[in-house]
């Protein structure tokens, strides 16, 4: 097939056509993009200014459909998800009726969103309230954490939370679910040193629900660690025969890393190591493994030695 071969004039003549082509339709879809349209953006309620005397459920989803009024690039971003995710309806009319309307909050809730777009009107206009009888309930926070200790430096004592409750007000239904509540994810590397810092607790996701207080104090107890070798007494366990039972060795060299203010509190009575004779009777072993059942707190095992040992019993 033989190519179309054009002169530099008429290739001249066909670059500033498309040129042109490309210009026009760039002007024609920016007036177009420019001008004021009406759309449709399906989102999520969320309250404020609950009223404090009671509990209220909502009788209806809590998704609307909102009418916007804006320009075709407000459109064109919105499609793309690029809009804000709820709107926050004003609950103090309801202290004197067991419903509100987004006609009423339309002006404010335009000036939220502090944009070009306009709200004209939301479906369902009208969101209707159950009340109950708001409820109060006590129960523990829960510490929520991440953290990581430079060599050698750890965690030496419980963590202390005060307070170490939070009360939480709200219908009855809602508190049964809540056995405790978490604090916000409190993060901290290369630590060295104790801790003493005042942490939020996580926020109500529930508009119904409140907390007192919304704040902790955590103290974390952070020591240096050190290296320090017992011996301990070897037990028999599940021995219900009550035979003549000989261990050889009788006692199991543990190396553990305790505290520095720990060091010489922490002593033979602060461990217990077993062996199982069921493992014997049951299994015909030879050798029995040694199990630390019991170690000081914050203390980190590093070496069972031995790990099993020789037996002889006699009946």
């Amino acid at each position: 097939m033989a190519l179309i071969k054009l002169t530099a004039v008429e290739r001249r003549k066909l670059s500033i056509f498309f040129t042109c082509l490309v210009l026009a339709v760039g002007a024609w879809l920016f007036f177009a993009l420019s001008n004021k349209y009406e759309y449709e953006v399906k989102t999520t309620v969320s309250f404020k200014n609950p009223p404090l005397n009671k509990a209220f459920n909502p009788l209806q989803s809590d998704s609307v459909e909102l009418t916007v009024q804006g320009t075709g690039w407000q459109l064109l971003f919105t499609r793309m998800r690029i809009y804000p995710k709820d709107v926050k309806v004003d609950l103090r009319p309801l202290s004197k009726r067991n419903f509100v309307t987004f006609s009423e909050q339309l002006y404010r809730i335009n000036n939220d969103y502090s944009s070009n777009q306009k709200i004209i009107a939301v479906r369902p206009d009208t969101l209707y309230f159950d009340f109950t009888t708001r409820k109060v309930k006590r129960v523990p926070i829960k510490f929520l954490s991440s953290l990581s200790y430079v060599k050698q430096f750890g965690q030496s004592k419980p963590i202390q939370l005060k307070p170490d409750f939070v009360t939480v007000t709200g219908p009855q239904e809602l508190l049964d679910k809540i056995k405790y509540w978490e604090t916000d994810t409190f993060s901290r590397k290369k630590i060295d040193a104790t801790i003493i810092e005042n942490i939020n607790l996580k926020a109500p996701s529930d508009a119904n629900v409140s907390i007192f207080p919304n704040t902790t104090d955590v103290k974390i107890l952070v020591d240096e660690f050190t290296e320090k070798q017992l011996n301990i007494p070897i037990k028999v366990i599940h021995n219900k025969e009550y035979y003549n039972v000989k261990l050889v060795p009788d006692k199991v060299k543990i190396t553990f890393m305790v505290s520095l203010s720990d060091y010489a509190e922490v002593d033979v009575d602060n461990f217990e190591a077993v062996v199982d004779l069921d493992l014997w009777k049951k299994d015909a072993a030879t050798e029995l493994p040694v199990i630390i059942i019991k170690k000081t707190p914050f203390t980190r095992i590093r070496r069972v030695e031995p790990l099993q040992v020789y037996f002889m019993v006699k009946k």
